[in-house]
């Protein structure tokens, strides 16, 4: 069984940044994907950034702005966020495809983590 855990959310003035966190815990499995969604209130879930078998990917409302970074060694994804907008506040979901070594692959959701962007 693996868990996810975030942190790093947070209230921030328009222009300003924050860093979001995320780590599995448990055994016997490897990463196929990481990454990170975000769900505004009365719309739904979308993608932020993942890193899927090496390769990253942007929403392009973020392109410039945020960037995701792992650690292998710690099992932790990062998004640094910087240029916050009012229109990035949302709850933020971190997501790992779990590759077990013993059986298939499947999604794993961190708890969500808020962050909003207001003056």
């Amino acid at each position: 069984q693996v868990q996810l855990v975030e942190s790093g959310g947070g209230l921030v003035q328009p222009g300003g940044s924050l860093r979001l966190s995320c780590t599995a815990s448990g055994s016997a499995f490897s990463i196929n994907a990481m990454g990170w969604y975000r769900q505004a209130p009365g719309k739904q879930r979308e993608l932020v950034a993942i890193i899927i078998y090496g390769s990253t990917n942007y929403a392009d409302s973020v392109k410039g702005r945020f960037t995701i970074s792992r650690d292998n060694a710690k099992n932790t994804v990062y998004l640094q966020m910087n240029n916050l907008k009012p229109e990035d506040t949302a709850v933020y979901y971190c997501y790992f495809e779990v590759a077990p070594y013993v059986g298939p692959s499947f999604d794993s959701w961190g708890q969500g983590s808020q962050v909003t962007v207001s003056s």
